[in-house]
Formats: structure tokens, sequence, C-alpha cells
């Protein structure tokens, strides 16, 4: 297993409140690495990706399709999208290079999931990411 993927794993799984997680090359629109199981189509990654290049307004407006789901938006800026679906969730992260991708379930806590990804998006961004 790749640091990167233990990185992943660790900084966001192991909170257990982060049901999956992925890192995105956003010029190569590829998956660097994701949690096991957690498969993410071209389609949905162009869907991240435009999320940023979109007025945020638009995207607040228009929501996310992420995954066969209509997710509404709660926040959209420059560097995060925070979107929910009832009672789960998608947070989606922006660095120089990576999107970083968190799913959270009805059981755990939006909070701890948008904190831990914030914060290996803020740990990648200093290392020049």
């Amino acid at each position: 297993m790749s640091s990167v993927q233990n990185l992943l794993l660790e900084s966001l799984l192991g909170t257990k409140h982060v049901d999956n997680a992925a890192i995105i090359k956003i010029h190569e629109r590829t998956v660097l690495v994701s949690s096991p199981g957690f498969n993410i189509s071209p389609s949905d990654i162009r869907a991240l990706v435009s999320g940023f290049s979109r007025n945020p307004v638009q995207v607040r407006r228009d929501g996310l399709y992420f995954r066969e789901k209509d997710y509404k938006c709660v926040r959209a800026d420059e560097r995060s999208l925070y979107a929910r679906k009832n009672n789960t969730g998608l947070v989606v992260v922006q660095t120089n290079l990576y999107l970083l991708v968190a799913t959270y379930r009805e059981d755990m806590y939006a909070s701890v999931c948008v904190e831990a990804a914030e914060k290996l998006g803020d740990y990648l961004r200093k290392k020049g990411s």
C-alpha cells in the first residue's frame, strides 16, 4: 500500500466519520487513490472538477450530481464544496493538484468528516500538492 493510500485511510477513514474517500488528480482527471470499493466514474470526476470552475452561486443553486445522486450544495467556494442528500453527504476539498473527496453516512458526524477533509487539504497545500 502506498504512503498516499495510508494517508487517506488514516487521516480520513480513521476518524470513523468518513465512509469513503478518494484523491483525484485535477489535471489528469483520474483517481490517484481511493478507499476500497469506492469507484468514481469519469463523469463524476468531470462534475466535481467543474464544480470548482463554475460560479459558486450557480453551484449552490444547481447542486451536484455525484454517483447517481443529486446532492444539495450547502457550501461552494474556491477551496471547498459541501453537499448533502437526506442524511448523507459529500465533502470535496481542492488543493493545487488534487481534489479530496470524502463521504459520510447518516450515522456519522458531518462536522468530523468536514474537519478531517479540510485538515488533509491544508496539509497537502502546505506540501505544495
